[in-house]
C-alpha cells in the first residue's frame, strides 16, 4: 500500500466529549486496497481534489487553501464518550489549521454514512476488494456493509469537492455514488431523486420512529413512519402529467431548492434566506428540516425550511402528548378524574405519555373510547373512513385492533369528517373558532375484563346500590347543613370575604388547623414586607404557611393571591394548597420548596456551592415557561409584576417555579395597556412604569434583570460595590459597548467561565428582554424558542437598554416587596 492511500486518526478533544475520527486519505484509491480501523492512520483528504496529507505534529500545518476539509472515513458515533463506535462515513470539519495538540477539536459533521443503524468497532476493516467491491466488516470479521458494485469493472475510488464518494470504471463512468444513497443530509450541489428518501437519525427521547422526506410528483413530502406513514408536511408545486421514466430531482443549490423534470417540462424553484458561509441541509430526529451554516469554528441552525405551527410536529409532545401553544401535558378526559395515560417521565411532559394498561387485541371486547374534546391532529393525508356521524365514526373504529384514535371533525353537531389513526403521535389543543371547525379525539383504550354476574351476584348488587343510595342522600343531607352552619358562621358584616362564591376554590382552612400544622407558628422559613413564613405539616407532607401582617397587604391583594394561584396550575408555578380567612388573619398555604429562593443560591451569602451552567439554563427556561403560560396560555393575561429572585422557589432537585402573586394584574386580552399604580421592587421596574401604563412586558424587563443576576453572581442593586459599579444594568451596557460581556461572567463557577461564549449568548437575551421600548422586547414564548434553540437571539445596540439612575428611589414603588429566602 503506497503513502498515499494511508489512514489518519483525529483524536478530539473538544468539552464535553471526546471524539475519534480516521479518514481515508487518497487521490484515486485502486482496488485490492485494505484499511483498517486503528491508531497507525494519520492521513486525509480536502475537498479540492488534491491530497492533502497532514502529519498533525507540531512541526506541520494545514493547507491555507482550503476552508472545509471533507473526507471519508472513519469517524465516531456522534455525542459519544469514549469513543467505542464507528461510522464509515463522508463527513466534513472545519480546517482550523496548525494544531499542538495533534487533535480537531471541531466533531466532524457526517453527510453520508454507510452503517449508521450498525456501527462497527476498533480494528474494524474496510476492504476495497479486487472486483470493485467496497465492503465494511467488524473486527470479528462478520459483513457490516457493501457498495454491491462487484462485476462493473470498477477501476478506482475518489472523494469530489462537494462531499460525494465515487467507484468509477475504466471508462471513468460512475459505476456507485454515495449521492444515490443519501441519508439524512444534503450538501450544495447534491440532488433527491424520486424514489430516494432522507431519513433521520431515531432519536431515544422521544420519538423512536424515523422521519423520512421523499419526492414525489406533486412536491416534497415527509411522513412520520407509521404503518401507514403519517403526513406531516408538503412542500408542492404545481402537478403536470409525467412523460417517460424521467425522475423528478430536487436539487440543493445554495440560496434554493431546484425541481426539475426534463422530459416533463417540469421546472419549479423554492428560493431560501442567502446565507453567509458554506451550508449544509438536515433532515433532524425531530421532524425538522434545517439548513445550517459555518459560524466561526462550529456549525449553527441558520433556516428552518418547514414553516409551520410548533404543535404540528409529530413528536413535539410525544406520543399521546397534547400541545397546548408551548406546552404539553397528557390526556386526560372531560369531567373525568379517570387516568388511562400516564406521563412517560413526570417531569418532562414533551416526552409524551403510555396507555396504563396496553391494548390487547385479544380482548377487544373490553376497548373503550376515550373523549377528548377541541384536539385536533397533524397528519395531512388522514385515512378517511366512510362515516359521517360521530357514533359511526367510533364504531368502525372500536370493530377494528389496528384502529388506535380517530379524529371528528365537523361545522354542526352531527355530519363531519372521520380520519382514522394506527399509530398516534402527539395531539394538538385548538380554538375551533380560530380554525373554523370543531375537532374531537377519541383515544382507544383497555378496560379491565368484567365478571359475568349469576343470579346471586345481582342480588349483591342492588343491594350495594340501594345501601350506596341511602349513605349518598345522608351524606347530601350533613353536606347541606354544614355548609349552612359555615355560611352562618362566616357571615360577618366587617368582613366582606366571600370565597365560596368562587367555583374552584383552593381548600379553606380555619385558623385552629394551621395552628396545629405549624406547632402554633414555631419554625419560621424568613419574613418580608407582607408578612412571615413558617414551615408546617399536613397529611405528613410538609407546607408552607404565610401569615400576612393585617393592613400589610390589603383585601384586594390576598383575593389577587387566592383567586389567580387557586385557579391556575403549572410544573413552573408555586401550588397554593388553601387559605384561612377568620376575622383579620389572612394566610396562604403553599407547597413546601425545599431549596427555597434563588437569591440564596446565586448571591452567596448562604456559602453555597455556586450553580453550575446546566442547572441555571434549566432555571431560567422554568421560569420562562412559568412566565409564559401566565401571558399566553390563561383566559386572561396575568402580569405577575414583582418577578426577582426572592419569588423564584426552587425544588429539590433545583427545578424553579415563580410564586408570590400578591401584587398580580388581570388584563383582558383585547387590552393592549393597562393603567395602574407602581408596584414591584426596586431594580427590576420597566421603564414603561414611569407611565403607569403597562403591559406584560414589565415582566419580560425584569426578567432580564434576573437573567443578568444569575449569570453575574450578584444583585442588580449592590450597595456593597464601588459607587461605579451599585446598578448592574449599567454595568451591562457599558460592557456591552467595549464589548466586554465576559467581565460579568460569574467567577465563583469555573463551569461558566469555561462556557463563557454560551453564557454570552444568555446576556445577548437578556439584552434584547431589556429594551427599553417595551414592544421591542420578545414575548416569554419567543424566549423559550431562544432557550430552546429554535429561535436566534436578535442583537442591539447597548444604548437602547435604559440607564438607571443611581438612586433607585426615584421609583415610587413599594420599598421592599417579599423577601423569603429560607426553604418554603
Amino acid at each position: 500500500m503506497g503513502p498515499a492511500l494511508l489512514f489518519f486518526l483525529v483524536l478530539a478533544a473538544a468539552a464535553p466529549l471526546h471524539l475519534a475520527a480516521q479518514a481515508l486519505n487518497y487521490s484515486m484509491a485502486k482496488p485490492s486496497t485494505v484499511w483498517i480501523n486503528n491508531f497507525f492512520l494519520r492521513d486525509s483528504i480536502s475537498g479540492h481534489r488534491t491530497i492533502v496529507t497532514r502529519s498533525l505534529g507540531p512541526e506541520t500545518q494545514a493547507s491555507p487553501d482550503s476552508e472545509l476539509d471533507v473526507a471519508a472515513g472513519f469517524t465516531c458515533v456522534p455525542r459519544q464518550s469514549p469513543c467505542n463506535d464507528f461510522l464509515f462515513a463522508v463527513f466534513i470539519h472545519i480546517n482550523v489549521g496548525f494544531n499542538p495538540n495533534n487533535a480537531i477539536t471541531q466533531q466532524p459533521q457526517v453527510i453520508w454514512s454507510a452503517n449508521r443503524a450498525h456501527p462497527v468497532t476498533e480494528n474494524a476493516t474496510l476492504e476495497f476488494t479486487s472486483d470493485g467491491n467496497l465492503v465494511l466488516r467488524d473486527d470479528d470479521g462478520s459483513h457490516v456493509w457493501s457498495s454491491s458494485s462487484s462485476g462493473q469493472s470498477v477501476a478506482g475510488m475518489l472523494i469530489t469537492d462537494i462531499g460525494n464518494l465515487v467507484l468509477f470504471d475504466q471508462r471513468n463512468a460512475t459505476a456507485w455514488q454515495s449521492f444515490d444513497h443519501p441519508t439524512d443530509t444534503l450538501v450544495p450541489g447534491q440532488s433527491l431523486v424520486e424514489g430516494t428518501r432522507l431519513t433521520a437519525s431515531t432519536s431515544a427521547i422521544n420519538n423512536p420512529n424515523q422521519f423520512y422526506i421523499t419526492v414525489l410528483p406533486d412536491g416534497l413530502h415527509a411522513y412520520a413512519e407509521s404503518t401507514p406513514p403519517q403526513l406531516y408536511y408538503r412542500l408542492s408545486w404545481v402537478s403536470v402529467h409525467k412523460k417517460g421514466n424521467d425522475p423528478i430531482t430536487v436539487t440543493f443549490v445554495n440560496e434554493s431548492l431546484m425541481t426539475v423534470s426534463v422530459q416533463s417540462d417540469i421546472y419549479h424553484q423554492i428560493s431560501l434566506p442567502q446565507a453567509k458561509s458554506t451550508r449544509y441541509m438536515r433532515l433532524d430526529s425531530d421532524g425538522h428540516l434545517r439548513r445550517y451554516e459555518r459560524s466561526g469554528l462550529s456549525w449553527t441552525v441558520e433556516y428552518d425550511l418547514m414553516q409551520v405551527d410548533y404543535c404540528a410536529y409529530p413528536t413535539v409532545c410525544g406520543r399521546y402528548g397534547i400541545c397546548m401553544g408551548v406546552q404539553c401535558t397528557y390526556p386526560l378526559e372531560n369531567n373525568s378524574n379517570s387516568r388511562y395515560f400516564k406521563p412517560v417521565e413526570e417531569r418532562k411532559p414533551n416526552l409524551g405519555s403510555t396507555p396504563i394498561t396496553p391494548i390487547s387485541c385479544q380482548e377487544i371486547q373490553y376497548h373503550q373510547l376515550f373523549t377528548l374534546t377541541n384536539i385536533s391532529y397533524f397528519v395531512k393525508n388522514p385515512m378517511v373512513v366512510n362515516a359521517t356521524s360521530i357514533d359511526d365514526c367510533k364504531q368502525a373504529c372500536l370493530k377494528n385492533c389496528s384502529c388506535k384514535a380517530v379524529i371528528f371533525r365537523h361545522r354542526n353537531n352531527s355530519l363531519g369528517k372521520c380520519d382514522w389513526l394506527t399509530e398516534v403521535f402527539s395531539l394538538q389543543s385548538i380554538q375551533p373558532k380560530a380554525f373554523g371547525y370543531n375537532s374531537s379525539a377519541y383515544l382507544k383504550v383497555q378496560l379491565s375484563p368484567t365478571i359475568s354476574a349469576s343470579t346471586s351476584n345481582k342480588k349483591k348488587v342492588l343491594l350495594v346500590a340501594t345501601f350506596g343510595a341511602i349513605a349518598t342522600l345522608v351524606l347530601f343531607i350533613i353536606a347541606v347543613t354544614l355548609y349552612r352552619q359555615r355560611r352562618r358562621k362566616y357571615e360577618d358584616k366587617d368582613e366582606e370575604f366571600y370565597f365560596d362564591q368562587f367555583p374552584g376554590m383552593p381548600t379553606r382552612f380555619s385558623l385552629e388547623k394551621l395552628t396545629e400544622c405549624t406547632g402554633g407558628f414555631d419554625k419560621k422559613l424568613g419574613e418580608g414586607g407582607f408578612g412571615s413564613v413558617f414551615e408546617g405539616k399536613l397529611d405528613e407532607e410538609r407546607i408552607a404557611v404565610k401569615r400576612l401582617e393585617g393592613a400589610r397587604q390589603g383585601k384586594k391583594e390576598f383575593l389577587a393571591e387566592v383567586e389567580t394561584i387557586g385557579s391556575i396550575e403549572h410544573i413552573n408555578l408555586v401550588k397554593l394548597i388553601g387559605f384561612c380567612a377568620e376575622k383579620s388573619e389572612r394566610l396562604l398555604v403553599y407547597e413546601y420548596m425545599s431549596s427555597g429562593s434563588l437569591d440564596r443560591w446565586i448571591y452567596y451569602r448562604h456559602n453555597n456551592n455556586p450553580l453550575d451552567w446546566c442547572t441555571r439554563c434549566r432555571i431560567i427556561l422554568d421560569i420562562a415557561k412559568g412566565l409564559c403560560y401566565l401571558h399566553e396560555e390563561c383566559r386572561r393575561k396575568i402580569a405577575h409584576l414583582d418577578i426577582k429572585p426572592q419569588n423564584i422557589l426552587l425544588d429539590e432537585n433545583f427545578n424553579a417555579k415563580v410564586g408570590d402573586f400578591g401584587l398580580c394584574k388581570l388584563i383582558s386580552r383585547d387590552q393592549s395597556k393597562v393603567v395602574t399604580m407602581m408596584r414591584g421592587t426596586p431594580g427590576y421596574f420597566a421603564p414603561e412604569w414611569l407611565t403607569s401604563r403597562i403591559t406584560e412586558k414589565v415582566d419580560v424587563y425584569s426578567f432580564g434583570v434576573v437573567v443578568m443576576e444569575i449569570l453575574s453572581g450578584r444583585k442588580n442593586i449592590d450597595h456593597s460595590q464601588s459607587e461605579e459599579e451599585v446598578q448592574l444594568i449599567n454595568i451591562l451596557r457599558e460592557k456591552e459597548q467595549n464589548n466586554r460581556l465576559i467581565d460579568l461572567i460569574d467567577k465563583h463557577s469555573d463551569d461558566m467561565v469555561s462556557r463563557h461564549e454560551e453564557v454570552i449568548q444568555m446576556m445577548k437575551l437578556a439584552i434584547w428582554c431589556l429594551q427599553n421600548d417595551s414592544s421591542r422586547r420578545p414575548s416569554m414564548s419567543t424566549v423559550i424558542k431562544v432557550l430552546e434553540g429554535a429561535v436566534s437571539v436578535e442583537t442591539f445596540d447597548a444604548n437602547s437598554i435604559m440607564f438607571v439612575q443611581d438612586n433607585p428611589s426615584t421609583y415610587s414603588g413599594p420599598s421592599q416587596a417579599s423577601i423569603l429566602s429560607a426553604p418554603r
